[in-house]
């Protein structure tokens, strides 16, 4: 199974735990997301140090007040590392609103455009902001691989799908009592397009709820999934190993 969406940096045990558990659980690639400067420094460094773990680059809308050329210019440098998979997360988040949308808006374009640059895919961090995410990337992602993560936009699932270049991935709240509209989401994703992730230490599934999330949970919501499409879990897997391979291009 492929954990397409993680942080490892603030994940608690350390790495080596971590990864150890992941493998021991089948978890045999893990994709770490930078969403600073720093973390994004931090998750080339696991990169290096574990062969089974890869890292995205980018800059959380949460993060980005006063982004600038200068930090374009550092998320491209680190961008071009070989264990370097994907651009993000980045995207809008209307929910926190931490950062100005304004400077949200121009952190966004700038990786839209270094993802295309680069050709790696997208990954999208889009909350209380489904409207103005979308519009965005059908305005200016043309060609550009896009992951949508953590999927939440239900009501547009069938929008999401008819775009062939973007890819669908589902955290543990899939897994929620009151999760029936991502489950059903769930169901029409292609198994060319469907990931899956756990956006730890975020989001533990339902039979760890309680417990900080750590990249081997991302099995639990496999586990779910594959009832729901009615596979066998062997079967989810081969699927969302051929599709993570697709989209990460390793």
């Amino acid at each position: 199974m492929i954990d397409s969406h993680t942080h490892l940096e603030i994940c608690e045990p350390p790495d080596t735990e971590l990864v150890a558990a992941a493998e021991a659980a089948g978890v045999t690639r893990i994709v770490t997301v930078g969403m600073t400067g720093a973390s994004c420094r931090a998750a080339l460094a696991a990169a290096e140090a574990f062969p089974q773990v890869y890292a995205a680059i980018g800059r959380h809308p949460n993060e980005a007040r006063g982004f600038d050329d200068a930090d374009l210019a550092e998320l491209a440098a680190l961008a071009a590392h070989e264990k370097c998979v994907a651009i993000g997360e980045t995207g809008l988040d209307y929910y926190r609103d931490y950062a100005p949308r304004a400077d949200q808006e121009r952190a966004f374009h700038a990786q839209i455009e270094l993802a295309r640059e680069v050709g790696k895919p997208l990954v999208i961090h889009s909350r209380a902001a489904d409207e103005d995410t979308l519009s965005t990337l059908a305005q200016r992602a043309d060609g550009v691989r896009v992951i949508l993560h953590c999927f939440s936009m239900t009501e547009r699932t069938r929008e999401c799908l008819a775009h062939p270049d973007w890819w669908l991935s589902f955290a543990g709240n899939l897994t929620y009592k009151t999760a029936e509209p991502l489950r059903a989401a769930a169901e029409l994703v292609a198994p060319e397009r469907l990931l899956v992730e756990t956006d730890a230490p975020y989001l533990t599934p339902q039979p760890l709820r309680g417990k900080p999330n750590q990249p081997a949970n991302v099995v639990h919501t496999a586990r779910a999934i594959a009832v729901l499409r009615g596979v066998t879990y062997e079967q989810l897997e081969a699927q969302v190993e051929r599709s993570a391979a697709a989209v990460f291009d390793w």
